[in-house]
């Protein structure tokens, strides 16, 4: 089988093309990929050549982790069925190409312990079940705290506040430099930073990414606050000690999701209490992958970028 891909060559070299898929085995699957997700996080760092370095990195890779279709064939010990709609995160099928992560593609063969199922009714909004795990995977476990201020109003920023809610806490205030993002809050306000004067958050969730800003948070924490990095640094990290001392100040650090949270995220939206809606801003062709890519990457009013396989020839 081949299959038409995302293929990233290098830094800023990247373009749609053919390759030939690994031969799928009794506990895989093959998904026609209808929609996948272009992550302002890490494959940024891929495109623009930031990523830190780390095992298995190099290039050419297919990008992806944020991708849904359906299940064409399924292996006979795969537990899936052919007409099956699943959420896949990537998938390393494409021979001496690197799959990191591997969904940006009209066809790929996965593993089945990696794709969940999902509703077929979510459509594109299917792809954005990782960043919602991800938002999932910082919040819960025992023991820790919900935010009641969330910096950053991208999808990670009001992913993280729609789950608060449905958490049954207090709605958080949501911190925004950039108005053209204030829009779209749902139950929760956002401010610029300098218009908001408390100073005495108990918990901040940070999802900008931004290694500048533990100085400004500790300062606005309460006495015993917790701040926890929920998006990705590629910056060391630094701050003034004697503030965070007289604070007692707690950092932690939200690492990616697990499959637990991918399931009990998939509850969550099929029962409604959490809404995707309205987090994916711009949907193009797969065709227009390289302009999509650039777009997502450089535009400010582009929140999720969607390439729409299911239009690809």
């Amino acid at each position: 089988m081949r299959t038409t891909a995302v293929i990233l060559e290098g830094p800023r070299s990247l373009s749609l093309g053919e390759l030939d898929l690994d031969a799928p085995g009794a506990e895989d699957l093959v998904v026609d990929i209808r929609h996948s997700g272009i992550s302002t996080g890490t494959e940024k760092l891929f495109w623009s050549g930031e990523m830190p370095p780390f095992p298995g990195m190099g290039y050419p890779l297919v990008p992806g982790y944020e991708s849904s279709g359906e299940v064409v064939e399924a292996g006979p010990d795969s537990g899936f069925r052919v007409g099956d709609h699943v959420f896949v995160p990537g998938a390393s099928c494409y021979g001496p190409v690197r799959g990191l992560f591997g969904g940006a593609a009209r066809r790929l063969v996965t593993r089945a312990d990696r794709a969940v199922r999902i509703d077929p009714q979510l459509e594109a909004e299917g792809a954005l079940l990782a960043l919602a795990a991800t938002a999932r995977h910082a919040v819960a476990g025992l023991g820790n705290r919900l935010p009641d201020l969330v910096v950053g109003h991208g999808v990670l920023g009001r992913l993280l506040a729609r789950l608060t809610i449905a958490a049954g806490a207090p709605a958080p205030m949501v911190w925004e430099i950039d108005e053209t993002r204030h829009a779209g809050a749902e139950g929760y306000e956002v401010r610029h930073p300098d218009a908001d004067e408390r100073r005495d958050y108990a918990c901040i969730y940070d999802a900008t990414g931004a290694p500048d800003l533990l100085n400004t948070l500790i300062g606005r924490m309460a006495r015993g606050g917790e701040i926890v990095l929920a998006g990705f640094y590629t910056q060391p990290l630094s701050f003034a000690f004697p503030p965070a001392f007289m604070k007692e100040a707690r950092i932690r650090i939200a690492a990616e999701w697990t499959r637990d949270d991918l399931v009990a995220t998939r509850a969550l939206v099929e029962s409604g209490a959490l809404s995707l809606s309205g987090l994916i801003t711009h949907s193009v062709a797969a065709e227009a992958a390289p302009e999509a890519y650039e777009t997502a990457f450089t535009d400010p009013a582009c929140l999720k970028m969607i390439l729409n396989w299911g239009a690809h020839a």
